[in-house]
């Protein structure tokens, strides 16, 4: 979707809405929390959330490792191209794919 298509339907949606008047959203802000409170919409939102909290592990493994390929990368580009040759790298460049840079933040979801 582009950003003009979804400024338009912004724009139109305003302007509906003030139409509509304050007993219309009142109908609709009703009828959403209806369908939110829904026993079964509240369980697929619970498996949505179990699912993103089993797979996040995963996706910041996959995160991390491409930084780290990344970083290697560059590093071995800029030395190229500068010709450092005292050997060094930097701290980032010597981790070890997998592990979190410094300062990283676990997975909240996994402090249950």
């Amino acid at each position: 979707m582009s950003k003009m298509t979804f400024l338009a339907g912004v724009g139109l949606g305003y302007v509906l809405g003030a139409r509509a008047g304050r007993q219309r959203y009142e109908q609709i802000k009703s009828g959403a929390q209806g369908v939110w409170n829904n026993p079964k919409v509240q369980e697929t939102v619970t498996h949505a959330q179990d699912f993103a909290a089993q797979k996040a592990p995963e996706v910041q493994h996959r995160i991390v490792e491409t930084a780290s390929h990344a970083a290697h990368v560059v590093t071995d580009k800029v030395s190229d191209k500068v010709g450092s040759g005292n050997g060094s790298t930097s701290s980032t460049a010597d981790e070890s794919p997998g592990t979190p840079p410094s300062g990283f933040v676990d997975n909240p979801a996994n402090n249950n």
